[in-house]
């Protein structure tokens, strides 16, 4: 995969699929890999927030993102996330990425840095993985710093291998529409996250990409692709028959994902590491419904059980 590459489009983040023991369960994460690739995304991500990567070991994100990057195959695409306070953890990631063909690294600007100590964290990073393409994640408190966009530019334009900047701190348009209008050369387009919510304001803005979280993948790749083709009425559609899950989704976060992909069959368990809100069987008949209503707009259950395999159907695929 060619790691200087325009990266827009809809990049998913993959989520962590645990079993209800906590162990990590890999069979599902194969699955996850194939429904995006059959959902026709321009790429994806992994590990991020949504992946719970605060709860993984080095050692099992260093091996679940050689599991994404074998089973992707080239098909698309991967972002790998290497996020960390420790640079060192950041740039061993880094140099892995870069062996495994990643087209970049995300890395959230760490809080409590002051901007000396970000610009040196980010530089290096850069020089553990010469040529491979950094995006610098914009997140708030507390996984990151929640920079103002002249502090996120000062980064950008004082270290020439940050090519992309995922803005999450809000308001996410105005941000974006700040770091376009002084954007450095070197900045080559900036992503929209917050799982969605706000991807119709950041595209009116220029927003090269988004990466949401995986529940409903299908309709963020519709909606890109009214997006790109003009068709303005179509993408405020489709965004307002996904705001009823976009708003269970930004309370419940891990759980509501989860709940969709188990019920979609695509995970063994709703096993979460993360602290956070579950949801309750109310909650779960309410996304029950939401789900049905979008039912149209998701892939066929044929194609979903396609993208099905258990860990003996896996290996025996290997042997």
């Amino acid at each position: 995969m060619k790691t200087d590459q325009q990266l827009t489009g809809v990049f998913p983040v993959l989520p962590t699929p645990f079993l209800e023991d906590g162990s990590v369960d890999t069979a599902s994460l194969r699955n996850l890999v194939r429904y995006l690739v059959q959902a026709g995304v321009d790429g994806m991500t992994f590990p991020g927030v949504a992946s719970e990567f605060a709860q993984l070991s080095l050692e099992e994100r260093l091996q679940l993102t050689a599991l994404v990057m074998e089973e992707v195959d080239g098909k698309v695409p991967v972002i790998i996330g290497a996020t960390s306070s420790d640079s060192a953890i950041s740039q061993k990631i880094a140099r892995q990425a870069k062996e495994l063909g990643a087209v970049a690294i995300m890395v959230a600007a760490p809080a409590g840095l002051d901007m000396a100590q970000q610009i040196a964290h980010f530089t290096a990073i850069a020089q553990a993985a010469p040529g491979l393409a950094i995006m610098l994640q914009n997140v708030p408190p507390p996984v990151g710093a929640g920079l103002d966009p002249k502090d996120v530019l000062s980064i950008v334009s004082s270290v020439p291998g940050v090519s992309y900047v995922k803005e999450e701190a809000l308001p996410s348009g105005q941000r974006l529409s700040v770091l376009l209008a002084d954007a450095p050369e070197n900045l080559k387009g900036v992503f929209g996250g917050a799982g969605g919510r706000y991807i119709t304001d950041e595209l009116r803005r220029g927003a090269c990409g988004t990466m949401p979280a995986i529940e409903l993948a299908e309709v963020h790749v519709a909606l890109f692709k009214a997006h790109r083709q003009g068709d303005v009425q179509a993408v405020q559609t489709l965004f307002t028959r996904m705001l009823p899950i976009l708003n269970i989704q930004a309370v419940f976060r891990w759980s509501l994902t989860k709940y969709v992909l188990y019920s979609r069959g695509l995970i063994q368990a709703m096993g979460q590491r993360a602290a956070g809100p579950r949801l309750d069987s109310v909650d779960q008949k309410d996304v029950d419904a939401f789900m049905k209503d979008i039912a149209d707009l998701l892939l066929p259950e044929s194609v979903v059980r396609s993208c099905i395999q258990t860990e003996e159907e896996v290996a025996h695929g290997a042997a």
